[in-house]
């Protein structure tokens, strides 16, 4: 969400933010269940503003335009329609209307847009198998993938592989996070339970370079966001985010932008810390590039046209530093 956005819509449903979400810092916390909670509580804070069909609309057409203003050609969204539910007649509704934006949007903007529902940690893993199920009854309208979030250190990775079975055995691909807040150990455990197609962060395997290629020989991508690494404490800065080493340990790696409005960072941001911190050359940033479009869900007609522009970036003559 824009923070004009997030502006306008809490005075129009009569809410006073906390400061913190409007002031134009960038959120930083310690890497602790402290630190989570007041996360958490910005989170929802914004997330509480969100009170219609047209303010849900809204912020999928805005994520799209923005992506597309960065020069973003793929999209891939997570959302939890429980959020949304008691103010558009439930779970289905809530989901459908994201999607039908979604397509609105991708036909708008030219930005391909794909939706991954998630369930969360701190829910009942009951909760979690109906949104599998119905992310499986719309895996033919633009949900590409089936998630699960929050803070890794709640709930029981286990219980939530029936969920992801679901999902899974329906061709939806397995999203997950770990290996942020939690290290080696957690990511072994979603490795064992939810067969992850990518892996929401992962950046602490490098703390485990054998698991490491394991995941990598695998065929699951990381879903990088250096900017979130910091500003949840994990790294206290970006240039001790383990980019460089993750790259160099033949990871596949696809750099993400998590959620810009706390963190104040988009997906431009993070190939800028991978230039400016991790010292990345133009070619290296063209293989960050390319393995993200590999690891996205798109088609292959869509893959092929996009690493081709890759492709012609790098080979033209360099006009800026």
């Amino acid at each position: 969400m824009r923070t004009s956005t997030l502006v306008e819509l809490a005075e129009e449903a009569g809410i006073r933010l906390p400061p913190a979400l409007a002031d134009g810092v960038a959120l930083r916390v310690p890497a602790s269940e402290r630190g989570w909670f007041r996360f958490q509580r910005l989170y929802d804070a914004a997330r509480a503003v969100v009170r219609s069909e047209a303010a849900m609309r809204r912020l999928v057409r805005e994520a799209a335009e923005d992506d597309a203003a960065e020069g973003s050609r793929r999209l891939e969204i997570q959302v939890d329609p429980t959020s949304y539910a008691p103010f558009v007649g439930g779970l289905t509704p809530a989901l459908e209307i994201v999607l039908d934006e979604a397509r609105a949007a991708q036909r708008a903007t030219g930005v391909e847009v794909g939706v991954v529902v998630a369930a969360s940690r701190t829910r009942h893993p009951l909760d979690a198998r109906t949104l599998a199920r119905l992310a499986v009854r719309h895996r033919e309208d633009g949900v590409v993938g089936f998630g699960l979030s929050n803070d890794e250190r709640r709930g029981d990775t286990s219980e939530f592989a029936g969920a992801f079975s679901i999902a899974r055995r329906a061709g939806l691909a397995s999203l997950p996070h770990g290996g942020e807040l939690l290290g080696p150990d957690h990511v072994r455990d979603v490795l064992a339970h939810l067969g992850p197609t990518r892996l929401g962060h992962g950046v602490r395997l490098a703390e485990d370079l054998p698991l490491l290629e394991k995941v990598t020989e695998a065929g699951i991508a990381l879903e990088l966001a250096p900017a979130s690494n910091v500003a949840l404490g994990v790294y206290p800065t970006a240039a001790d985010v383990p980019l460089r080493t993750l790259y160099e340990a033949g990871a596949r790696l696809a750099l993400s932008a998590d959620d810009p409005l706390l963190f104040h960072s988009r997906l431009t941001d993070q190939y800028r810390i991978a230039r400016e911190h991790h010292g990345f050359s133009d070619e290296e940033l063209a293989q960050l590039a390319r393995m993200s479009v590999r690891a996205s869900l798109a088609g292959e007609a869509s893959k092929r046209r996009w690493l081709a522009e890759v492709d012609q970036w790098l080979a033209q003559p360099a006009l800026v530093p």
